[in-house]
């Protein structure tokens, strides 16, 4: 049986990739992808939903659309709907954790 709450700890980079994840694990891993990113400063992340039907794009772009750290996102028409491209609001996360 495996264990929901054990925490996986992973390097972050500018681009993650959903594919490993199960749908409902999907909006608590963008927020917290996101919320990692801007400690990191990263200024644009994207994200890899693949292109499908279009269910975990919109999980995605929905998630993206309540985090208070999202400036603006978009689909990478490189990939065809496959991924959405995100800008941050770099430095909020980390200033209001030095308070």
């Amino acid at each position: 049986m495996m264990n929901s709450d054990r925490v996986v700890r992973m390097a972050i980079g500018r681009e993650l990739d959903l594919h490993s994840f199960a749908p409902a694990d999907i909006p608590s891993v963008v927020d917290e992808y996101v919320t990692a990113a801007v400690e990191a400063e990263f200024a644009e992340v994207r994200i890899v939903h693949g292109r499908g039907k279009g269910v975990q794009r919109g999980i995605v772009q929905t998630a993206l659309e309540r985090h208070p750290l999202v400036e603006r996102f978009w689909d990478d028409t490189n990939s065809h709907l496959g991924a959405t491209v995100a800008i941050l609001k770099t430095g909020r996360a980390s200033q209001g954790r030095r308070s």
